[in-house]
């Protein structure tokens, strides 16, 4: 498994744990921060951005994923679809590691695979493709 692709397990994570109420946002710092000692310094920093980072601009992001989901509230996913769109949002949107948008996608999609449902690879696909379509269009 690939280092980047480990953060964002934990990333991951820890906005399950922050959006199921086990952690608030104040305790995801530390619990972020048990993973520094499996993770390398650039690893774990990507990782705790990708947390930090999705949880400090979640506004922002659910305006963003509301506007792309039609007919369906963000509340009606499954927490984990929920998670994994928010995380590639903020990548997509917000982030300062420039990772090219397609990996990003395909980096949600397997997590998606290995933790959600079968047909959670394509519902996540097509709302991120709507996302890179309008990044790429200046919006």
């Amino acid at each position: 498994m690939s280092k980047r692709r480990l953060a964002r397990e934990y990333a991951l994570q820890t906005l399950y744990y922050t959006d199921t109420g086990n952690l608030s946002k104040e305790e995801s710092t530390l619990f972020i921060n048990g993973f520094y000692e499996n993770l390398d310094e650039e690893t774990f920093s990507f990782c705790k951005d990708l947390a930090q980072g999705t949880l400090s601009k979640l506004k922002d992001i659910d305006k963003i994923l509301s506007a792309k989901t039609k007919n369906w509230s963000l509340e009606r996913m499954s927490t984990v679809d929920r998670c994994i769109l928010r995380m590639a949002t903020y990548e997509i949107a917000f982030s300062k590691d420039k990772a090219p948008i397609a990996a990003i996608i395909d980096e949600a999609i397997e997590l998606s695979k290995k933790y959600s449902t079968e047909k959670s690879g394509k519902f996540i696909n097509g709302l991120l493709d709507q996302i890179k379509a309008e990044r790429k269009n200046g919006n």
